[in-house]
């Protein structure tokens, strides 16, 4: 049992997998303090000058009503952002290289070398001189 989780632990899949999640929180930081401190002043700018942001009061005069439509869109930026930033970086360059070890480790069919010109010419001959003898041959 211990040998198998052994086997588990040092097969490369988990290995890959923790510096997949050191490098996703890292990024994760690097894509908040983004957000923070230039989408979201862009996106409170629309509110107005008193507004905390972009979004609506469902009760006006009781800030705990404030519906803030800037966060959303936010998260919807950093979500994007994240996820092209994952896909343009890893995923492809992955599918890329997974391709090039597939076409490396398929078996390869050896391609029929051409005949020669003299061989085939040849065997053309032979072939014309088997079907003459064979219709002399015949009674």
């Amino acid at each position: 049992m211990i040998k198998g989780f052994r086997d588990f632990i040092l097969r490369g899949n988990v290995i890959e997998l923790a510096i997949a999640v050191v490098i996703g929180s890292a990024f994760t930081a690097l894509v908040g303090a983004f957000t923070a401190n230039i989408i979201d002043p862009v996106i409170a700018s629309a509110g107005g000058i008193d507004a905390a942001g972009f979004g609506f009061l469902v009760r006006p005069g009781n800030d705990a009503t404030f519906v803030d439509v800037g966060a959303v869109i936010t998260a919807v930026v950093t979500f994007l952002i994240t996820a092209a930033v994952v896909y343009f970086l890893f995923v492809v360059p992955m599918n890329r290289a997974n391709a090039r070890l597939r076409s490396l480790a398929a078996p390869h069919e050896p391609e029929e070398e051409p005949t020669p010109m003299d061989i085939a010419l040849l065997t053309e001959m032979r072939d014309l001189l088997r079907e003459i003898s064979s219709r002399d041959a015949r009674p």
